[in-house]
C-alpha cells in the first residue's frame, strides 16, 4: 500500500533534483498524515487512536521539515508561497 512517486526521477533535470525529491517527501509524508488520520478516526480503541494521531502529528513536522529544505532550494517556491499567503488574506476581508 506505499505510494509511488508521481514522477519518473529519472528524467528529472540534475540541477532539478534536489526540488524533486523534497517534493516527493512531501507528498509521502502528507499521505501518511491522512493514512493515520483515517485509520484514527475509524478505530474505537482508544489507544491505539492516540498512537496513530501521535504519530500523524510527527508526520507534519516532516512535512515542516522537508517545506523548510525545500524553500531553501527554490526561490520561486518562496515568492509563490507568499502569493498565496497574501491572496488567502485578501479573501479574509
Amino acid at each position: 500500500m506505499l505510494s509511488k512517486i508521481p514522477i519518473n526521477l529519472r528524467e528529472i533535470k540534475k540541477e532539478d533534483m534536489d526540488k524533486e525529491i523534497l517534493r516527493a517527501g512531501i507528498i509521502a509524508e502528507l499521505d501518511a498524515i491522512n493514512l493515520y488520520e483515517q485509520m484514527a478516526a475509524m478505530t474505537g480503541n482508544r489507544l491505539i487512536k492516540e498512537v496513530l494521531l501521535d504519530i500523524a502529528k510527527e508526520e507534519k513536522t516532516h512535512v515542516g521539515e522537508f517545506q523548510a529544505m525545500l524553500l531553501k532550494e527554490d526561490k520561486e517556491q518562496v515568492e509563490e508561497l507568499e502569493k498565496g499567503r497574501e491572496e488567502v488574506d485578501e479573501r479574509k476581508h
